[in-house]
């Protein structure tokens, strides 16, 4: 069954070209032109992939992401004229998986659609990994992290990069590494939003933030996982 995406902008030509490529590649497309279209059409079709206009004439595409992201990992690439490092780093943050600049080639928002499918259609065929003689468990079909037995709530962009670290525990990660791992491609400049992740993730999982026994500090060059993986492979 095809998968389908839902393209969101007020401007119809840029649909047009969006949903003319994607057809092409296969994919069954719906649109929107304003947030409250795109909240409905979102409710009624269920994508398995966002495209979004952060600039919309009702309300912000920001806002949009935010709400989807209450109920929904679906896969998010913001398309906008914005341009300042903040309003990536913003989009990020909020739980964005791309972030595309206008004007774009739209050969390029396939490729980046493609990528980001890839990596979820993997992650889904994953099981669960447990570390510490189960005191962190990460359960990757239900998209679950236990700790100590409790559920913790994640983001879906922290879910992820919890998930680059952990499947190589020890190995040591720069920034530019883990927004590579989170999205499809670099963003040279915005490594402060995988600081801003880091900080969130040990603040919902670390027994003592300062001294943390999972998400580590290597000065000088980045992140790493420190937990110790279980030899079985449980279930939760």
């Amino acid at each position: 069954m095809a998968l389908k995406i839902l393209v969101v902008d007020d401007e119809p030509m840029i649909i047009d070209v969006i949903k003319a490529y994607l057809e092409r590649a296969g994919y069954v497309v719906y649109s929107a032109l304003s947030g409250s279209q795109a909240l409905k059409t979102f409710r009624d079709v269920n994508p398995d992939f966002l495209i979004l206009d952060l600039m919309l004439p009702d309300f912000s595409g920001e806002e949009i992401c935010k709400r989807v992201r209450e109920t929904s990992d679906v896969p998010i690439m913001m398309l906008t004229a914005k341009t300042a490092e903040e309003d990536r780093i913003n989009g990020i943050v909020i739980g964005a998986d791309d972030y595309l600049t206008k004007p774009f080639s739209p050969r390029e928002v396939v490729v980046r659609v493609e990528a980001i499918l890839r990596r979820t259609k993997q992650a889904s065929g994953r099981d669960i990994l447990s570390f510490n003689d189960k005191d962190l468990m990460i359960d990757f079909l239900k998209k679950e992290v236990r700790v100590k037995g409790n559920e913790i709530t994640l983001t879906p962009n922290e879910f992820k990069l919890l998930v680059a670290m952990a499947e190589y525990p020890g190995r040591v990660y720069s920034r530019l590494d883990l927004l590579d791992k989170m999205q499809s491609e670099s963003y040279e400049g915005y490594e402060r939003s995988i600081d801003v992740h880091i900080k969130n993730l040990r603040k919902k999982f670390e027994t003592d933030t300062k001294n943390p026994e999972y998400v580590i500090t290597v000065f000088g060059m980045g992140y790493k996982f420190g937990g110790k993986l279980d030899v079985s492979n449980p279930s939760i």
